[in-house]
């Protein structure tokens, strides 16, 4: 049998990493495109839009200030709760009836609190949810300081023997070796 015209080993374990790249590279860009295709914009359906323009955009902003009960870190113009849904259409309905934007975020807030709102207002009752991100922070800051406070301070730097301290070694290390050893194991 005849190598002659056949490829090393390592060329065709290159060729073979290169289509490999290119397969993993390929699924990567599917599997972005398919991420972003398939993220919020969808939240809003067709079905719950309202005729008039004007009417869907005011919709829609109010929708982006409002926080979904059930995700709790997404709007509900961007999520796809089912509350988020019937939160969608009573903003609809609020905005079809004749209110203004101002009355419909407080129709809301009177049946949902100020946590339905994404950016509360700063009141005493909201307290704690402005000062407690900061309020968590210093107690973790204090907390470290303390711990650090409580250990054992580091220990001294090591300093050089001074001459009667090495004549001394010298004179144990002699005596050591002056001395027959011993064998391990049981005595007796």
């Amino acid at each position: 049998m005849s190598f002659a015209g056949r490829r090393p080993f390592s060329s065709v374990v290159m060729v073979g990493m290169r289509v490999f790249e290119t397969i993993a590279a390929r699924l990567v860009r599917a599997l972005l495109l398919a991420l972003l295709l398939s993220g919020t914009a969808l939240a809003v359906e067709p079905s719950e839009m309202l005729k008039d323009p004007a009417l869907e955009a005011r919709a829609r902003a109010i929708s982006r200030e409002l926080r979904c009960l059930v995700c709790q870190n997404q709007s509900i113009d961007d999520s796809n709760a089912d509350l988020a849904h019937d939160l969608r259409m009573i903003v609809r309905e609020r905005l079809s009836a004749g209110d203004s934007d101002a009355q419909v975020k407080a129709y809301l807030v009177a049946r949902y609190g100020d946590f339905v709102l994404l950016d509360p207002p700063f009141e005493a009752k909201t307290l704690i949810l402005w000062l407690g991100p900061a309020l968590v922070l210093l107690l973790g800051a204090g907390g470290i300081y303390a711990a650090l406070r409580r250990r054992p301070a580091a220990a001294a730097p090591e300093t050089p023997l001074n001459e009667a301290e090495r004549q001394r070694l010298a004179e144990i290390t002699a005596e050591d070796d002056a001395k027959p050893d011993r064998p391990m194991g049981r005595q007796g």
